[in-house]
């Protein structure tokens, strides 16, 4: 089981990725945007942290999902905000009044979460968004079925954010640049793999979900 104690530590940990990562994605984005992915998602993450500090006594699933949606959307001004607080909410949504998850709960989480922002952003799998990252991971567990399969979730998620090297953009800021836009790592991509990587880091040395 993850309390929501557990769960709070993971999305901690996940404020501590995008800070360790912000450079790098910073540099990703400046080959296909403003170069501003990485500070966008530290802000973003920074503004869950204080959130998840204004609910230490919390332990409903739903309520906890709920402000870190809302804590990154007003946090984070760009089309990156309304698809986060979208997943988050999906995700928490079937958990109201619950303060644990079950390994089959964490799989259903992940799943709703990445359905949530394949639907909000219309974005699908080959137009080199981070639909590429989070829909192989929910296919995965959708598919195998049963409890939570971290290690062969991340690895499904590791092959479509490395799938969006050879893609060329076909919708958001960066489908401007047509071919130029092959030949680099998706920003969005890989900082919504980092962010479950950092969710599988922190759930599974404790306990094998």
């Amino acid at each position: 089981m993850i309390q929501a104690t557990d769960l709070k530590k993971a999305l901690y940990s996940m404020r501590d990725k995008m800070a360790e990562e912000r450079d790098y994605l910073c540099e990703l984005d400046r080959h296909l945007g403003d170069g501003d992915h990485g500070v966008t998602m530290d802000i973003g993450w920074k503004a869950v942290a204080q959130a998840l500090d204004d609910l230490d006594a919390e332990t409903d699933i739903s309520v906890i999902c709920k402000q870190v949606a809302m804590a990154f959307l007003n946090a984070v001004g760009s089309s990156v905000g309304p698809l986060y607080a979208t997943g988050f909410l999906q995700a928490g949504k079937p958990f109201k009044g619950k303060n644990a998850l079950t390994s089959e709960d964490v799989a259903t989480f992940w799943i709703a979460f990445a359905e949530g922002i394949e639907a909000r952003g219309g974005a699908k799998i080959g137009d080199k968004t981070m639909v590429d990252t989070l829909a192989p991971m929910a296919a995965y567990l959708r598919e195998r079925g049963g409890g939570f399969d971290g290690e062969g979730a991340l690895a499904a998620a590791e092959k479509g954010m490395e799938s969006t090297k050879r893609l060329q953009a076909n919708v958001g800021r960066s489908s401007r640049l047509g071919e130029r836009s092959i030949g680099t790592i998706d920003p969005g991509a890989a900082s919504a793999f980092l962010l479950f990587k950092a969710f599988c880091d922190s759930v599974q040395p404790r306990e094998k979900v």
